[in-house]
């Protein structure tokens, strides 16, 4: 499943640029989680949760939110994709224009575990201090 597993994520990513609800929400299991860490600056500036539980919350995020935060000229450029199994791990840039017309750079690992075809769990990481203090200047709650 490794060549269909590598296949699945990178359409995946396709289907995500493309903002479109239902496409997105091909991609994913029902039951679908996303996970990223707590408090990191992107929930912290939707005021929302570093775990998204289930496709319906997932797609409203890739489909609505996210575009609220990175206004346009959003960029991924990806240094791998390392499938193993149904397991694909993810390493990319993200580059953006933030709604309060600042630029946004992070990078990003994330790692995809897939059933039956679709995506059934996510798990993003980024250095957070850097996302928060490029979303405003805020910091981490913990911080």
């Amino acid at each position: 499943m490794t060549t269909d597993s590598l296949r699945i994520v990178q359409n995946a990513w396709k289907t995500f640029g493309t903002y479109d609800p239902e496409r997105i929400a091909g991609v994913f299991t029902e039951d679908a989680e996303w996970l990223a860490p707590p408090g990191n600056a992107t929930a912290v500036a939707l005021a929302g949760s570093g775990h998204l539980v289930g496709r319906q919350a997932i797609v409203r995020f890739l489909a609505e939110d996210f575009r609220k935060v990175f206004v346009s000229d959003v960029a991924i450029e990806f240094h791998g994709f390392h499938p193993a199994g149904d397991t694909v791990v993810v390493e990319e840039t993200m580059t953006a224009t933030l709604a309060d017309g600042g630029r946004y750079h992070n990078d990003y690992c994330f790692v995809f575990v897939l059933r039956q075809d679709r995506i059934h769990r996510v798990r993003e990481y980024m250095d957070t201090a850097r996302g928060h203090r490029q979303l405003g200047g805020t910091k981490h709650p913990a911080e």
